[in-house]
């Protein structure tokens, strides 16, 4: 017999009991607190019992933070749905001044992390209005990200923090930056192989596949390489020892340095991080990805971009091979593996790409091949979908309207997508956080299959091994912050907040 949550301020019959949930939303009424739980086994609804018990105090307001509009508008939907209260707001930089000063008076509101800190700074809301302050996605609390201004906003508060993540970043500086900032107490941690878990979880069987890339793509890969030992070979010249292995991330490492001290190498530098840029979309995406990278990167005004796209041989060969495969329809060998995949596993996939350009590529190639698909990428400046559409898009794939849908990494964070039968990486990430987001879409009712698509000797392959650790990395990091907290509270009994991680 399925047992219903039974609280004040919520539905009767709306939310099925869980042990582990329940645990979990107990933890976070008692202490400032950070849950990690998987994908799919409701963090919502902890944090709908952690409202619910901060209602019933009547401490003050509720504020709901989540990343994305489409996010904090599932929230919100959720919220209306199983609570027994009628004041809720919704609030995102589409609504003006005057109608968000008055939405602000309501029990609880949910709001994207911007607006909030900027009407904070405003002075239209104050921290003091807020018995409970949840940050979905709470990992985001970093570096100069809106949540850290939040967080900074409610330092001298009373108000409780719940901070809610899928998985802890993999690196010890940030986990300690979102602890320090939040002034977080414990962490409360489940695994898909917690024993109270484990009953409602399916599992998720991954498969890496490798591709191959076809010929013409190694003659571009070739001569892209070729101009890039050029700009290495000129800044050693210049005095510059890249002691670790050529990559982008040593390349953008040596920008101030470069900027400051070395003017001449400005040159080969900045042509070396775009030629970097446009080898890892080659090898990763294919052929009209990289040249719509060229034609962003040729109509820009920058340091090297005449020469790197009008002189340089290795260059505007390279550009030239790719407009001959193009015309030839040469894109990647990922394209016709993903058809292969797509119709091995029958139902709803989902494919992720870290790139837009790849986006429109796919589903085009998709839909070529008369496979229905939808898109879901985020809204940048005057590009990508507007709110309503993403909303609108999300709700299509759960009716069945189309069966592939092919995501960024608006897709990644927290969407409620209808059960998924596969989940496709058609790029490698070298995020634990994002990887796990990203398979956390699948196997939730059913055993679901992750397939990570690697082509072989390129980007995908180095990132493969990157996340890899990470990942190990991620795994231990709550058990390390447990320990740091628990001989915080030991050892600084006295001091409280901030002082006891100083």
């Amino acid at each position: 017999m399925e047992q219903y949550l039974e609280k004040k301020y919520v539905q009767k019959n709306s939310i099925e009991r869980r042990d582990y949930q329940v645990n979990l939303a107990n933890q976070a009424i008692k202490e400032n607190c950070i849950v990690v739980l998987p994908t799919g086994l409701g963090k919502t609804a902890i944090a709908l019992q952690v409202i619910a018990e901060y209602l019933s105090r009547g401490t003050g307001g509720i504020l709901f933070l989540a990343p994305t509009r489409v996010l904090v508008n599932q929230h919100y939907e959720f919220l209306k749905e199983n609570l027994t209260l009628d004041d809720i707001s919704l609030i995102t930089g589409e609504d003006p001044i005057q109608k968000r000063t008055k939405l602000w008076n309501n029990s609880v509101i949910c709001a994207t992390p911007e607006i909030a800190r900027n009407d904070l700074n405003r002075g239209i809301i104050t921290p003091d209005q807020f018995g409970l302050v949840i940050f979905d996605e709470v990992h985001r609390t970093a570096g100069d990200y809106a949540y850290s201004g939040i967080a900074q906003s409610f330092e001298n508060s009373s108000a409780r923090i719940l901070g809610m993540t899928a998985t802890l970043p993999s690196e010890k500086e940030k986990a300690t930056e979102i602890l320090t900032k939040l002034r977080i107490s414990s962490v409360a941690e489940r695994r898909e192989d917690s024993p109270d878990v484990k009953p409602y979880t399916q599992e998720t069987h991954t498969e890496w596949i490798n591709v191959e890339l076809p010929p013409e793509l190694k003659s571009i890969q070739t001569l892209l390489k070729l101009a890039l030992d050029e700009r290495y070979e000129a800044l050693r010249k210049n005095g510059i020892r890249m002691a670790e292995q050529r990559s982008l991330s040593a390349l953008l490492r040596i920008r101030q340095f470069v900027l400051n001290q070395n003017r001449r190498s400005a040159k080969p530098l900045f042509t070396g991080i775009r030629i970097h840029y446009a080898l890892n979309i080659l090898e990763a995406h294919g052929i009209t990805p990289f040249l719509k990278f060229c034609e962003r990167a040729q109509a820009k005004k920058g340091v090297g971009i005449k020469e790197l796209f009008e002189v340089d041989p290795n260059f505007t060969r390279a550009i030239h091979l790719a407009k001959e495969a193009q015309s030839r329809g040469i894109e990647h060998s990922k394209i016709p593996k993903l058809k292969e995949i797509l119709e091995s596993v029958p139902g709803k996939a989902l494919i992720f790409t870290s790139y837009r350009d790849s986006v429109d590529l796919i589903f085009n190639k998709l839909t070529e091949m008369g496979i229905s698909a939808g898109i879901l990428i985020g809204k940048a400046g005057d590009a990508g979908l507007k709110q309503k559409k993403q909303i609108e898009t999300v709700q299509k794939f759960r009716d069945g309207v189309f069966q592939v849908l092919v995501a960024t990494r608006v897709g990644e964070e927290g969407l409620d997508i209808a059960e998924v039968n596969q989940v496709i990486f058609y790029d490698n990430v070298p995020s634990s956080i994002r990887f796990i987001q990203r398979r956390g879409r699948t196997g939730r009712k059913d055993t679901g299959k992750l397939v990570v698509l690697i082509a072989k000797n390129t980007i995908d392959e180095t990132y493969y091994w990157i996340g890899k650790r990470k990942m190990t990395a991620a795994k231990s990091m709550g058990d390390k912050m447990t320990r740091v907290l628990e001989k915080n509270h030991e050892t600084e009994s006295q001091k409280t907040g901030l002082d006891a991680f100083l």
